[in-house]
């Protein structure tokens, strides 16, 4: 008798699944961290968050407010939204799922661009779906490529906007363009984590089209640029109907009182905002110039993180650069799950963390480290 008729089998697509791994967060003993691996700020949080989250703290033997309503109302006051097509959630990532849970099973397809998040892969397989994925073009989502691999079977398609590993990012009105060729029975999902970062004349994050469609769904996240990674906070904001769905498979209490608090005080801090926008204004366009005089190649990218090639020669790989940077203490994301075997991807980060890298990886190419 086999073993597995000995135990419970979990069904099928689930063990396909390859497990999503954070970013690395730990460096060599005796050296200083810098850990530009997961694309946090290096603002930090707003005052006015943690001054929320600490006022929480004398009251931990209470449920928290399983609607989140204080969160949801800041939102809304902020985008001119109402309240009531906003859901919640722990990180965007649970809310990604959530939707994929609510619109699909077996038999139904997902369909996301070559290098989309790998959270839509994941979340596809768990609800019992079909991944599929559609070729990019100079590692941004080509719209034509989408829609011809749109089947019958296509339940939901996720254009992450701008996209992460790349940094790329579709117009509007391609995005526009991508929505007019779907069946109105097909769900769009436009995850928008960077879109605070994004400084183009013909980008949107979606808001407009959501507005106006019944099957458009945005979803955002306060882990980027609002720096409240560590208490996971999302929000989506959708028609009526799909905003009921997806609130019937929520989990009552998914987001803590300290969440809620600082989410909705940081909602309100445009100042800080601002600072940690500038911030990566100024050193995102310093980064990928001084990468690219090295003769590395550089994705031209919107958000706060760059996407940086390697050559393929022995000594001189991605993996090498990896190796080189975090004996050094400068900890950058392999991406190979990503199908990007041969980059790294590298947050924006404090100044010193920037020329950090910039000077290590000149020793690099040039085979002459330092110490």
């Amino acid at each position: 008798m086999s073993t597995a008729a000995l135990r419970p089998v979990p069904r099928p697509g689930v063990l396909e699944i390859e497990a999503y791994v954070p970013g690395k967060s730990a460096a060599p003993a005796g050296v200083k961290l810098h850990k530009l691996s997961s694309n946090e700020t290096p603002m930090g949080p707003s005052p006015a968050a943690i001054a929320a989250m600490q006022e929480t703290a004398a009251h931990l033997e209470l449920y928290p407010d399983g609607a989140a309503t204080k969160l949801r109302q800041a939102i809304a006051q902020k985008y001119g939204l109402d309240p009531e097509r906003i859901v919640c959630g722990a990180g965007s990532d649970e809310l990604l799922s959530l939707l994929t849970y609510a619109y699909m099973g077996p038999g139904d397809e997902g369909l996301y661009s070559q290098y989309g998040f790998l959270v839509y892969r994941i979340a596809i397989l768990a609800a019992g779906g079909t991944p599929v994925v559609a070729p990019e073009r100079d590692h941004t989502t080509d719209v034509d490529a989408l829609l011809a691999a749109v089947t019958d079977k296509t339940r939901i398609v996720y254009l992450a906007n701008p996209n992460n590993p790349t940094g790329t990012y579709l117009p509007f009105d391609e995005v526009r363009r991508l929505h007019a060729g779907l069946p109105k029975t097909t769900l769009l999902v436009l995850d928008a984590a960077y879109a605070e970062y994004v400084r183009r004349n013909d980008y949107a994050a979606g808001l407009e089209l959501v507005a106006e469609s019944e099957n458009v769904v945005m979803t955002r996240t306060f882990s980027k640029v609002y720096g409240l990674a560590a208490l996971r906070i999302g929000w989506m904001v959708a028609p009526a109907a799909i905003a009921d769905a997806v609130n019937r498979i929520r989990g009552p209490f998914n987001l803590g009182a300290a969440a809620i608090a600082a989410g909705a005080a940081a909602m309100a801090d445009d100042a800080h905002i601002a600072k940690a926008v500038a911030h990566n204004d100024a050193w995102l366009p310093k980064v990928t110039k001084a990468l690219e005089g090295l003769g590395l190649t550089v994705t031209p990218s919107v958000g706060n993180f760059v996407l940086i090639h390697f050559p393929e020669a022995a000594g001189r790989t991605a993996a090498d650069a990896d190796a080189y940077l975090t004996a050094r203490g400068l900890i950058l994301r392999r991406v190979g799950a990503y199908g990007l075997p041969n980059a790294l991807r590298m947050t924006i980060g404090t100044a010193e963390a920037n020329e950090a890298v910039v000077a290590a990886l000149t020793d690099f190419v040039k085979g002459s480290p330092r110490g």
